[in-house]
């Protein structure tokens, strides 16, 4: 009754200033983001008053609006029942009176619900999503995570304002057979924050699921997560690195490196493999830079957004696959990557895409593993094979930026500097033994022994290299 008595946008996103919001990220940013649906059938849950509900029935050829407050959804249909291709629905989405036919809706499209149900509610709709959308067809849903968004007051607070690891988890792990036994599954396409909030409220998370059979769902990104990038293994790596790093050196090398791009105020950085976002955060806070991190393993992204919470500084994080990712051309001054591309198979047209990503005098810095020029030995290709790993020589390596089209290419084998870090982190790791084993267990701690000790071993007999690149294009 609270909710319904004054039906206005203010009231609706409750926030006082929700009009100048809803005009920077309804068109600007939540619609550009959804996936293709000209024509197709939309499923709107928790419609409202139908802030969306018009823009979707401009281009679909079917919208089922729903939502459990009748006096909303008969003000949606009083401001959009001109488009005869909605329909106007007042149910409860979690009700087994709801019927909507398995596979029949190309879009599921969510705003701010998820976050009114309990946790219980949560993993049924998700179960009731995947069995609703029609196989390729998508999930996008929009959440108020951490805390809460709103300004204007309220008598209560029925929202819980969730982590994103646990719409992750939930998401993820949903699983349903169609008629035929054929078994389906989530696969997380997209999740980021919505940039108008990302300096104000950094609360606002939007995820982009797609319906995939089980066999092809994407492969590198499941291996990171359930192999070399759990959450447990992420926090065990943190503490090697130091407090918001994955990647060699940590803030060291992370200083030393940015220095090297000459970044000026108000420059937009792309982070590619931006891993838990602690480069993203020392760009943007101390050079008053934009950064957009992405990175394939969505337990990573998870942990960026929960760090970004409380910054004032402008960072946006993505889960996204660099080699299938899509920006304008020229929308970047600098791109930036650590220790991320000996993941892809397929390093050249990636480069020439990161060329056409940036601006004309703009930056690329990588560091990335490489190996010894010639032919690898039998343990290193068997390292490679089984860590899934695309490794190149230095000068190789370089080589491919020069062919993407970047200039002024200098490719530095930093393979003695690695040593030196790889050197301080272990002695590190083991003074901190007891630490280490009382945090985390002692087959982490001999694990972590191990895995540094045979990339020093690597490192000594030149089978392994570490490559800093950096170029320009002009």
């Amino acid at each position: 009754m609270e909710h319904s008595s004054d039906l206005t946008v203010e009231a609706m996103m409750l926030d006082s200033k929700a009009s100048d919001l809803d005009k920077e990220e309804r068109p600007e940013e939540v619609l550009s983001l959804i996936p293709p649906y000209e024509g197709k059938s939309v499923l709107e849950l928790g419609a409202g008053i139908g802030r969306f509900t018009g823009e979707l029935a401009q281009k679909a050829g079917e919208v089922i609006a729903l939502d459990f407050i009748e006096s909303a959804i008969q003000k949606n249909e009083s401001v959009n029942g001109q488009y005869k291709n909605v329909k106007f629905i007042c149910a409860d989405v979690t009700s087994p009176d709801l019927k909507i036919a398995d596979g029949s809706i190309d879009l599921i499209f969510s705003n701010w619900l998820l976050m009114y149900l309990s946790d219980k509610e949560v993993e049924l709709m998700a179960e009731r999503m995947l069995k609703w959308v029609k196989p390729g067809g998508y999930i996008f849903f929009r959440e108020s995570c951490f805390h809460q968004s709103r300004y204007s007051k309220r008598e209560s607070n029925p929202t819980h304002n969730r982590e994103p690891r646990f719409y992750n988890k939930v998401f993820k792990e949903c699983q349903t057979r169609d008629a035929s036994g054929k078994l389906f599954e989530l696969s997380l396409v997209g999740c980021k924050s919505i940039g108008a909030y990302v300096k104000n409220k950094k609360n606002q998370i939007y995820w982009i699921w797609q319906k995939v059979s089980l066999e092809n769902d994407k492969d590198v990104q499941r291996f990171l997560d359930n192999v070399q990038y759990k959450s447990s293994g992420i926090l065990l790596y943190e503490r090697v690195f130091g407090d918001g790093y994955n990647s060699t050196g940590g803030f060291e090398t992370t200083k030393e490196f940015v220095a090297k791009m000459d970044l000026k105020p108000g420059q937009k950085v792309l982070d590619v493999g931006c891993g838990i976002g602690g480069g993203d955060f020392y760009m943007a806070e101390n050079f008053d830079v934009h950064v957009v991190g992405i990175d394939l393993s969505v337990n990573m992204i998870s942990f960026a957004l929960e760090r970004a919470i409380g910054l004032k500084c402008s960072v946006e994080f993505d889960v996204a696959d660099c080699t299938t990712k899509t920006y304008p051309d020229n929308s970047f001054d600098v791109i930036y990557s650590r220790d991320t591309f000996l993941h892809v198979h397929d390093k050249p047209p990636l480069f020439r895409t990161f060329f056409k990503w940036l601006k004309p005098g703009g930056k690329i810095l990588i560091t990335d593993f490489c190996r010894s020029a010639g032919t690898p030995s039998l343990e290193v290709v068997e390292y490679m094979e089984r860590r899934r790993y695309d490794l190149h020589g230095v000068q190789a390596y370089g080589n491919m930026l020069k062919e993407a089209g970047f200039e002024d290419v200098i490719a530095e084998d930093r393979t003695d500097q690695f040593i030196q870090v790889l050197s301080r982190e272990l002695e590190k790791v083991k003074k901190e033994k007891e630490e280490y084993i009382s945090d985390f267990s002692e087959g982490d701690y001999n694990d972590i022994v191990r895995v540094w000790t045979a990339k020093l071993r690597k490192a000594a007999s030149n089978e392994l290299k570490w490559g800093l690149f950096t170029a320009n294009k002009k």
